[in-house]
């Protein structure tokens, strides 16, 4: 604290992204309307200007080293990432903040900056989905649950993908101001204050790996082309000309699933995508095999933890939606 005002501090650095630290600090500086309550503060690792991904030259009030005692420090991420945080200039600047600070956020990619340091070692942390593998491979002792938004572990916070550094400012902004202060906020930036769902639903139409041998693409091509017929291991099996204990083992090995898990995340897609170009979700669920509409949402509700038609409001194309 600075007096009465809470002092955040960002590092930024080259290469990172601009809306992970613009998000959140859009955040803060619309509570500063009305409450003047936070001092925003943008660090660099030496205190030279840097170079957003985007191309921004963005200028900074001073080098991490100097920033002395911090409220909250906000560590950005970085579609460079994890390499970015191997920068040997980097690492003590973020350790030199953490020390500095009551309380620890990443937003994105920025989890590989905190985990560098060991502070998420035993903690459940989230990042992007598309770094979140890489983050638990690279650190095993921390646990990554690449569905959540955000994560809280007593000073210490990990957010989802670039827009949800929103969600955690304002989450912070709450707890230091109230939900009132917070809605306020959310409600002049035009944002949710709370989002449903978890991060699969964003991702939801990329996670099938694509099959690469001719088995495995035979019953891709199968599934696709009938999605609405009755299907089974066997008869999978049968019509591929091959052991039920060979096409499970194929698919298992090639596509991470059980055929019978394979056949029910392909016709989840198959609904998925018809959501998105606009039709019901009674429509959506006949045309991928789903026996009714209520079939179709539980299993999209257990796969994605949001509704059917809470995601097509979201996502439906804009050719679909019409201007």
């Amino acid at each position: 604290m600075h007096g009465d005002r809470r002092r955040i501090g960002f590092l930024l650095f080259d290469g990172v992204k601009a809306l992970d630290f613009v998000g959140p600090a859009e955040v803060f500086s619309e509570a500063n309307l009305s409450t003047g309550n936070y001092d925003i503060r943008f660090y660099s690792p030496s205190g030279d200007d840097v170079t957003a991904f985007m191309g921004l030259r963005v200028g900074v009030h001073g080098a991490a080293a100097d920033s002395g005692p911090l409220d909250t420090v906000i560590i950005p991420g970085s579609e460079l990432a994890p390499g970015v945080f191997d920068d040997p200039g980097i690492l003590p600047a973020i350790q030199t903040l953490v020390r500095n600070a009551r309380r620890v956020a990443a937003v994105c990619s920025g989890a590989f900056g905190l985990a560098a340091t060991g502070l998420l070692d035993g903690r459940t942390a989230t990042t992007h989905w598309k770094f979140a593998d890489e983050l638990a491979r690279r650190y095993p002792l921390v646990t990554v649950d690449a569905e959540r938004i955000f994560t809280e572990q007593e000073h210490v916070y990990t957010s989802a993908g670039v827009a949800a550094g929103i969600d955690l400012a304002l989450y912070l902004v709450e707890n230091d101001l109230g939900a009132e202060t917070a809605r306020s906020v959310a409600q002049h930036l035009l944002v949710y204050m709370r989002r449903g769902g978890g991060q699969s639903q964003f991702s939801a139409a990329l996670k099938m790996r694509s099959p690469r041998t001719s088995v495995a693409r035979s019953v891709a091509e199968y599934i696709n082309d009938n999605p609405t017929i009755p299907i089974t291991v066997a008869g999978l099996a049968e019509r591929m000309n091959v052991s039920t204990r060979h096409l499970t083992r194929v698919v298992r090995d090639e596509l991470g699933v059980t055929p019978a898990g394979y056949v029910a995340s392909l016709r989840l897609e198959i609904a998925l995508n018809q959501l998105e170009s606009g039709m019901s979700v009674a429509e959506a669920g006949l045309a991928a095999g789903f026996s009714s509409p209520s079939a179709l949402r539980r299993a999209f509700v257990a796969r994605y933890r949001v509704t059917p038609s809470a995601y097509q409001h979201r996502f439906r194309s804009a050719s679909a939606s019409g201007p």
